[in-house]
């Protein structure tokens, strides 16, 4: 494994630690902030099993091959997780405005 690979793969870990950190707290914000945190990550590692550092495979080139369908699925990733993350927001803030607080606590205790 070279370095870089190391580099990423310790990324990874801690982004995945910290994403499943936040989507287990108990306040609205921090679990879409938990599921944005997973989302990135996985993007980050789909790119990573892609290839890091070739080139395009275009005729006439030698050497490493990058996957470029790889990092079209991931740009298509990419806007859909920030759609799926400004309608999360909107949907906390519709729970504010409805139960007046944004933690789970509280508001499983008003549905009661």
């Amino acid at each position: 494994m070279s370095d870089a690979e190391v580099v990423l793969a310790l990324a990874l870990g801690v982004l995945f630690t910290a994403g499943t950190f936040l989507v287990l707290r108990r306040d609205l914000v921090r679990v879409v902030f938990g599921v944005l945190v997973l989302s990135q990550a996985t993007n980050v590692y789909l790119v990573t099993m892609g290839g890091i550092g070739g080139v395009a495979p275009i005729l006439g080139h030698g050497g490493t091959i990058t996957d470029p369908l790889v990092q079209a699925l991931v740009l298509t990733a990419v806007v859909i997780g920030f759609a799926t993350t400004a309608l999360l927001l909107v949907l906390v803030y519709r729970t504010y405005q409805e139960h007046g607080s944004i933690d789970l606590d509280d508001i499983q205790g008003a549905v009661r």
